[in-house]
């Protein structure tokens, strides 16, 4: 996995089989909750595929569920986990979902730009599942690696956190103090 503490697939589906006459909710943030009304628009499984700044390749699996609320109310309930299945259910009758991809979760609203989160945490409270979501983040991989890109024969690091460590790449001199041009002269 991309991300060491994203959920499976397979841990995230076993959740909901374990608990399928829970009401399946969603925690954007600390105490704002995806409205009870939404729907399970789009299951999609994206393989991604990069090079970070040191020259690796890496390749990982990503599957987004993606969660829309409707403009109108149209529930009182959020979905049971059993009806997320259903979906699920929809889903791998046509594409294999990989059981190691890391879940992501696709919501935003009008207060709440759209973005992707990851499930940290799978919780019961009474009848409800509370999947709590957390931001993605940027990270740089050459950092895990011990600093170094390793594109340079020097082993000078390519990603820092102080800006004091940076060393400059090339020197910058003033040509025009040294060579003047003139027409007809050739240098320009």
């Amino acid at each position: 996995m991309n991300n060491p503490n994203a959920l499976s697939w397979k841990s995230f589906k076993n959740k909901l089989i374990e608990n399928p006459g829970l009401d399946l909710q969603f925690e954007y943030e600390a105490g704002k909750w995806v409205d009870q009304s939404y729907h399970i628009t789009e299951v999609k499984q994206a393989p991604i595929v990069s090079v970070d700044c040191g020259g690796i390749k890496n390749e990982w699996t990503e599957i987004i569920i993606q969660l829309w609320e409707p403009g109108v109310k149209q529930q009182e309930r959020a979905m049971k986990a059993r009806k997320a299945l259903s979906i699920i259910d929809i889903v791998e009758k046509e594409i294999f979902l990989n059981p190691e991809a890391e879940v992501k979760i696709e919501f935003g609203n009008s207060k709440f730009d759209t973005r992707q989160m990851y499930p940290t945490q799978i919780t019961i409270d009474g009848d409800n599942l509370i999947v709590i979501l957390s931001p993605d983040a940027v990270q740089c991989k050459a950092i895990t690696r011990g600093g170094s890109c390793g594109t340079t024969d020097s082993g000078e690091d390519c990603c820092t956190s102080d800006v004091k460590d940076l060393k400059p790449k090339i020197q910058l001199q003033n040509l025009a103090t040294e060579i003047t041009c003139t027409p007809g002269s050739g240098c320009c």
